[in-house]
């Protein structure tokens, strides 16, 4: 099943399931209040996440004064994407990760950890630049926020029905579930949610890696990243990250320290798999197998080579 398509099927069963929840709870009244709602807190986060995400891990915007290479190598890849220039912003973590935000491409930034800078070769740094690039013309980030919408209002219901859901159903005789039904689905209907959003999460991350390869025309350079970015995470800490860990799905890598695992509770695929797909595209496209280069930095030793 293609990504988009797969997305569009799980989007299909977060509703389904806040519909069933919502009926269980109180009705087709009770879950259109609790969607209004719900949709009303998520669209002030949809045209604030920019910001709050930036500010929460203290990203500092850069211009081309500040980091003319790192500038003009975006500003070419934003070119061949079809985009216009993205904000760049630096976070100052010793870990190499980055990450995309903005509502949609002409309100978008990209974030780069000091670490990426620091420990990544140029043809690296340009295919994570390329990852970010992807999602933003993806409209990743508007895919997540939806799904973030329907999410958190099937977690609103269900706190709601705990406190409420069973009197109103025992007085009105709206749901055809039983008491001990509908608590099981109460406390499963938030889990299966997050289930579903991370799948979307991680089937987002392999369309954005094919479409980094084909803006870049390097699928190898991304691999080797992944795998670079891979290493790194398990032995430097991402400070703001862990502070911060809703936001661990919006990184090319997961930066917390734990939740490798490609399973039903991970925002990633693993990287091994990820990097699979990329070879098998390169080979697709005649390149040879991926060599992984020396580990330095890709401005030749200096160390932050923003210039």
């Amino acid at each position: 099943m293609g990504g988009y398509l797969k997305t569009v099927v799980l989007l299909a069963a977060l509703t389904a399931l806040f519909g069933a929840l919502g009926f269980a709870i109180a009705g087709e009244q009770g879950m259109l209040l609790a969607l209004l709602f719900a949709g009303g807190m998520n669209l002030f986060a949809w045209w604030n996440s920019d910001q709050m995400v930036l500010r929460m891990h203290n990203a500092q915007p850069i211009g081309p004064q500040d980091a003319p290479r790192l500038y003009q190598m975006t500003a070419a890849l934003a070119r061949r994407a079809g985009l216009p220039m993205p904000a760049l912003y630096v976070i100052h973590e010793d870990q190499p990760n980055a990450f995309a935000t903005g509502r949609n491409p002409a309100n978008a930034a990209v974030a780069v950890n000091t670490g990426l800078l620091d420990l990544m070769t140029e043809e690296e740094v340009e295919g994570v630049i390329a990852h970010e690039l992807a999602h933003i013309r993806n409209r990743d980030t508007l895919i997540m926020t939806v799904t973030a919408t329907v999410a958190g209002a099937i977690s609103m219901l269900a706190n709601v029905g705990m406190l409420f859901g069973g009197a109103m159903n025992r007085d009105r005789n709206q749901s055809p579930f039983g008491p001990v039904a509908l608590v099981l689905m109460l406390i499963l209907a938030p889990l299966a949610a997050a289930v579903v959003q991370m799948a979307i999460s991680r089937s987002r991350e392999y369309e954005a890696d094919r479409a980094a390869a084909e803006i870049t025309g390097n699928p190898l350079g991304l691999a080797s990243a992944l795998a670079r970015l891979e290493a790194y995470a398990h032995r430097i800490q991402n400070f703001h990250a862990e502070a911060h860990p809703a936001t661990a799905h919006l990184f090319i890598v997961n930066p917390l320290s734990g939740a490798r695992m490609d399973n039903l509770f991970s925002t990633h695929p693993r990287t091994e798999n990820r990097i699979a797909a990329l070879e098998r595209l390169a080979a697709q496209m005649g390149q040879a197998a991926l060599t992984r280069p020396a580990p330095g930095p890709w401005a030749g030793g200096r160390r932050n080579p923003w210039g």
